[in-house]
C-alpha cells in the first residue's frame, strides 16, 4: 500500500475533532522537522492555531502528547500497512539474494518516499523512546522478523550466504540499509545519487555475506 499516505489515515481517521486533527498534524510536522528535544508545545500550539492551555487540557506533558497522539495513532494505523506493504515483497519468490535485497530496498525507499514526516519521527525516536521502541517491536518488528529469518535460511540453504546465524544476518542487513535510510532521511537530507549508493550498499552486502568459493 505504498501509495497510500500515512499521514491523511492518521489524520482523517474517526473520533478526531478539528481541533485535535489540527494539534496531531502540526505535532508530526514539528517532532519530524525539529525532532522531538527540540520541539516546543508552543511551537505546536502556534502551528496548529490553538492555545497552549488547549493542548495542556489533554496531554500532561510534551512526552505525553507523543506517546499519546503520535505513537498509537502511528501503531493502530501504520503497523498493519507497513506490514501488507512489506510483505508485497517477503511473499515473493526471488532468483538469488541480491534480487531481493534490491526488491526490498526499492519497496522500502517508496514507502519512505510516500511517508516521509511519520517515518522520520519513527528513525528519530525510537532509540530514545522505549515505549515506542516497544510498540515498534510488538506492533511490526515480531510480525516480519519470522518470515526474514525463513528468507534468510532459505539462502543460506540454496549456498548464496554464508553459513551463520541467521540473527546475525538479519542485523547485518537491517543496520546496513536502515543506516543508508537514516543518514539519506535524517542525518544528512541532501541530493543523493540513489543508483550508485545502492549499487554501493548491495556490493557491500553481496561481498560480506557470500560464502567464498573455495
Amino acid at each position: 500500500m505504498s501509495e497510500q499516505n500515512l499521514d491523511e489515515v492518521i489524520y482523517n481517521q474517526e473520533g478526531l475533532t478539528e481541533k485535535q486533527k489540527k494539534i496531531l498534524e502540526a505535532a508530526i510536522e514539528t517532532f519530524a522537522e525539529k525532532g522531538f528535544a527540540a520541539t516546543s508545545t508552543s511551537e505546536i500550539a502556534k502551528k496548529a492555531g490553538v492555545a497552549e492551555g488547549t493542548i495542556f487540557r489533554h496531554y500532561k506533558t510534551k512526552k505525553e502528547l507523543l506517546m499519546k497522539i503520535v505513537s498509537p495513532m502511528m501503531f493502530k494505523l501504520i503497523g498493519p500497512i507497513v506490514i501488507k506493504d512489506l510483505y508485497k515483497v517477503l511473499d515473493q519468490e526471488f532468483d538469488d539474494f541480491e534480487e531481493f535485497l534490491r526488491a526490498m530496498i526499492d519497496n522500502r525507499e517508496q514507502f519512505l518516499k510516500n511517508n516521509i514526516k511519520t517515518i522520520r519521527i519513527l528513525i528519530q525516536e525510537i532509540p530514545f523512546q522505549e515505549e515506542l521502541r516497544e510498540q515498534f517491536i510488538e506492533h511490526i518488528g515480531k510480525k516480519v522478523y519470522g518470515r526474514f529469518r525463513r528468507i534468510v535460511q532459505h539462502y543460506q540453504e540454496k549456498e548464496e550466504i554464508i553459513v551463520m546465524n541467521p540473527d546475525t544476518v538479519i542485523r547485518l542487513i537491517i543496520s546496513t540499509v536502515l543506516g543508508y535510510f537514516a543518514t539519506k532521511y535524517v542525518i544528512s537530507p541532501r541530493e543523493w545519487n540513489d543508483e550508485e549508493e545502492i549499487e554501493r550498499m548491495l556490493g557491500f552486502l553481496k561481498r560480506g555475506l557470500t560464502p567464498i568459493k573455495k
